[in-house]
């Protein structure tokens, strides 16, 4: 665990010349960079894991309370958010039906709800993942997320920023190096040491460009939670020591004024849990607890105020309060204004990152026809938020609608309705048949 904050910072866009050679050295050089990122990446994913930093503080004198607990905000922060993001699987829509058949079929194969959800948790862990598309021995397309403790990704250093190569390094079961570049000149594999490194074998390269996809959480790529770690470090630190007060005044000294107690007096005392003194001078013995100052209610107020900052500084809602359940739809919508607008942020780099995923998926032709490798950029995704929903009040308010705007955008209001012209077309089908008789208006006719 890191104890310096300082080294927090988050890391760089790494940029190289794009007419530069990508040469073992200046792959080297970058894994050197990169590894100086590592200590970050575990300090991160231990504090979502709960290996807090009070665990390693200095051990305090054998004879004194040393609680050390943990109140776990970051795995909190980071699964409250991810279920309010994308608990709601992102759906694809596409005007091509052939096109939406080869999408969903591909996000069948590669189980994509699973995969969103892990993408979207690490990027708010780490601050940016990856995703990493191939080709298995059923020449089926797949695509597997990756943490960056063993990835990274280089960007060229023109003012778009490109990205340009990556690599995915580390040492296999029997400890030796191995690892993999993709990039221009040729997919390679790695060999040797980061000190010596050399290519290796060629790789197969099946999209014509970068197989890799990076996935961040915002342009800096800073942790969801990142902005509070002195404060959780320092609820936990106050926590802690409020259980050690507790402590202390359950095990608190005794003591004795006036009169010399031997040993076995003791033992009695504590056993029977009686003190009797008699004869002359016993009403000078004085017999009492030592108390502690009491800042109960200090620390009561301190925890408190953490409490709040970190919630109200990370901009994730903390959902467990008694508030929540008692709010109504409009009160509601305002408690959770802060995170949705930091959802509605992440969702912008996410979709720009699925792009990414599906312009690679349809860039070969045993995904999708040749004549289709750009109707990625037709695909509409939908992102749901998954949140507490006030049926009632949204019943009322499509009511009011009805008469002022079309049925359609009534009933749009109603998270119920997942396809309005679908229940439009319910709705027509379920109204009475009257038929007309032709016959009989003629008959009257001729009277």
């Amino acid at each position: 665990m890191l104890l310096n904050n300082d080294r927090l910072t988050p890391p760089k866009i790494m940029t190289f010349d794009r007419d530069e050679d990508i040469t073992p050295e200046v792959i080297a050089k970058f894994m050197r960079i990169h590894q100086l990122e590592l200590p970050r990446y575990q300090y991160l994913m231990n504090c979502y894991k709960g290996q807090m930093e009070i665990y390693d503080y200095a051990k305090k004198d054998p004879y004194k309370p040393d609680n050390r607990l943990v109140v776990n905000f970051p795995k909190y922060i980071t699964d409250t958010f991810t279920g309010y993001f994308n608990g709601v699987p992102i759906k694809k829509s596409h005007p091509d039906d052939t096109y939406n058949q080869a999408i969903t079929a591909f996000d069948g194969l590669n189980d994509m709800e699973d995969e969103e959800s892990e993408l979207a948790k690490m990027a708010c862990v780490y601050g940016r993942c990856y995703e990493f598309m191939y080709q298995n021995e059923d020449t089926e397309t797949c695509v597997v997320y990756n943490s960056p403790e063993d990835m990274f990704l280089v960007y060229d250093n023109s003012i778009k920023q490109e990205p340009l190569f990556a690599v995915r390094y580390g040492l296999d079961d029997d400890n030796v190096f191995q690892g993999e570049y993709y990039g221009p000149g040729g997919n390679r594999k790695l060999t040797g040491s980061t000190s010596a490194l050399q290519f290796g074998e060629e790789l197969d390269d099946y999209y014509g460009e970068l197989p890799v996809t990076e996935f961040y959480f915002n342009e800096e790529r800073m942790s969801i939670f990142e902005s509070v770690i002195l404060l959780f470090n320092a609820f936990n630190k106050a926590i802690s020591e409020k259980a050690n007060d507790v402590e202390y005044f359950s095990d608190q000294y005794i003591a004795f004024l006036g009169a010399e107690i031997e040993e076995k007096d003791l033992t009695r005392i504590r056993d029977n849990r009686t003190i009797n003194y008699f004869g002359n001078g016993a009403e000078n013995v004085d017999v009492k607890f030592l108390d502690k100052p009491d800042s109960d209610s200090q620390t009561e107020n301190l925890l408190d105020r953490l409490q709040k900052l970190i919630f109200q500084t990370s901009m994730v809602a903390n959902i467990s309060d008694e508030s929540f359940g008692q709010a109504s739809g409009t009160a509601l919508a305002y408690k959770l204004e802060a995170m949705s607008n930091l959802a509605l942020a992440f969702q912008r780099k996410y979709q720009s990152a699925l792009n990414k995923r599906y312009k690679l998926f349809s860039s070969l032709a045993t995904n999708v026809p040749v004549s289709q490798s750009e109707a990625w950029r037709e695909l509409e995704y939908t992102f749901t938020r998954n949140e507490p929903k006030d049926i009632k009040s949204q019943a009322e308010t499509a009511q009011m609608l009805m008469g002022i705007t079309s049925e359609e955008t009534a009933l749009s209001v109603l998270s119920v309705v997942s396809d309005t012209k679908a229940e439009l077309e319910k709705i027509e089908a379920q109204k009475p048949k009257v038929a007309y008789d032709f016959e009989k208006e003629s008959e009257d006719g001729e009277e």
